[in-house]
């Protein structure tokens, strides 16, 4: 027998979580799938766990940090299986609130693959549901090239699953996850070469910025190896993992190779020929505005779409999605434009809006002004070592409205979101200027500006 629903929705990450209760509230019997571990990428082995790893990076550079204010360290070992335990014991407490969550917004969870028999049918093993809207938000999985000896190597999903800590990792990549990895692994006390394809990384990030943390990361002893064009991996009679490049340079000696080369969406399994879904050549899901695809009650958000790929977006996405559909907001849909983004790196970085070069190009040179301060966070004020702190401010017009605002620095992560809700409401630069600052911060170098 057929079940029948107002509200399916495939894959159980976050933004599927947060379309399906939102349309629960608004009184529709609901239906969620997931195939893998209710929680998605990022409660699993995303922004969630990788948060935790950070935080304990973290704690490893402030213990480095602390002779200089006074505290004798006599025990800094660190060890990686106590961590592990205890950030998968907290993964595990997120999972079963999920799942008390959904039941108790009564969404009927259903555990499975999801494939399209049509535009409103949905078969999962040897259950068939049907429904009038159905909602796609089933993320996105690693990719890793097609080279020779590419197995040797994991993706990020294999670096979760660690049980024990490298001592020599190869970081093959140059975005987010490859950064972010580098970055808390180097400060963990692992010796870490990260292997660019081009000349720097976080291509999409401001200059000052990319910089800043490429100057940094070297100088605390990250090894950047910079145009190499791999052509395969092999294992070496010691055990160790080498990478030979098409140049004939062979790079050794490590035990543990991380590709954190990209991600690709998770929409070849669904079968959306049957309902007549369009998918780019990359395997997105196109949608609108109001994150409809190409097919009336269907529908996209996450990763899968091919558009900003953050947790918060997915969410945002669902909710508004879920309100237009069930709850009478006819024009509720996410606003795209000035998402703020952190970088957990070492040192973080904190950014909304416009990179200077995006300013410019779409202002002109003579459009856009710029204001920027290099300094050193008084946290090591009393230390030898210094760790730099950039925040940058990028406005156009007469009235300098700001369309960009970036930091890199101790506290960038935290320091960016209320800045976020200014560049978001429109604030001009003299509103900055019209702000008391709070000293000494950080955050007061951004309304003190000249």
């Amino acid at each position: 027998m057929d079940e029948n629903y107002d509200f399916i929705v495939i894959g159980g990450g976050s933004g599927g979580m947060a379309a399906a209760r939102r349309a629960a509230s608004h009184g529709v019997r609901c239906a969620l799938i997931e195939a893998d571990t209710i929680g998605g990428t990022c409660v699993n082995v995303g922004c969630v766990p990788k948060k935790v790893m950070w935080n304990a990076s973290h704690l490893a550079d402030m213990m480095r940090l602390a002779p200089d204010y006074g505290f004798q360290i006599t025990h800094t070992r660190f060890s990686w299986p106590t961590l592990k335990r205890a950030r998968d014991a907290y993964i595990q407490r997120l999972n079963a609130i999920y799942h008390r969550n959904l039941e108790t917004s009564e969404v009927t969870e259903i555990h499975g693959t999801a494939r399209f028999q049509d535009a409103h049918t949905i078969v999962v093993g040897d259950r068939t549901v049907t429904a009038g809207h159905i909602m796609i938000a089933t993320g996105s999985t690693p990719v890793i090239p097609p080279i020779p000896g590419a197995d040797l190597g994991i993706d990020s999903d294999g670096f979760f699953a660690l049980n024990e800590q490298p001592n020599h990792v190869l970081v093959i990549g140059g975005g987010y996850i490859a950064v972010e990895f580098s970055g808390l692994l180097h400060a963990l006390g692992t010796e870490v070469t990260m292997l660019l394809r081009g000349e720097t990384f976080l291509r999409n990030f401001d200059s000052s910025l990319r910089e800043t943390l490429m100057e940094e990361m070297q100088r605390a002893g990250v090894n950047i190896m910079t145009c190499i064009d791999m052509d395969r991996l092999q294992e070496e009679e010691s055990g160790h993992i080498s990478v030979r490049s098409r140049s004939g340079e062979t790079i050794t000696g490590f035990d543990t190779v991380i590709w954190a080369t990209g991600r690709r969406p998770a929409s070849d399994h669904l079968n959306l020929e049957a309902a007549g879904v369009k998918r780019d050549q990359r395997g997105n899901i196109p949608t609108d505005a109001y994150q409809n695809t190409n097919v009336t009650g269907i529908y996209a958000v996450g990763d899968v779409t091919g558009r900003t790929a953050l947790t918060p977006v997915a969410i945002a996405a669902g909710r508004h999605l879920a309100d237009r559909l069930f709850g009478g907001q006819q024009d509720a849909k996410l606003d795209y434009d000035n998402i703020p983004t952190v970088m957990f790196s070492h040192p973080p970085i904190g950014t909304v809006g416009m990179t200077e070069e995006q300013a410019r190009q779409m202002y002109g040179e003579d459009g856009v002004k710029v204001y920027q301060s290099r300094f050193t966070n008084m946290l090591y004020a009393v230390s030898e070592h210094r760790v730099p702190t950039v925040v940058k401010l990028i406005t156009t017009g007469s009235q300098e409205k700001i369309v960009g605002c970036h930091i890199i620095g101790e506290g960038a992560d935290e320091i960016i979101q209320g800045f976020a809700v200014a560049v978001k409401m429109g604030a001009l630069k003299s509103d900055f200027d019209n702000t008391v600052a709070i000293h000494p911060t950080s955050g007061e170098e951004l309304v003190t500006l000249k």
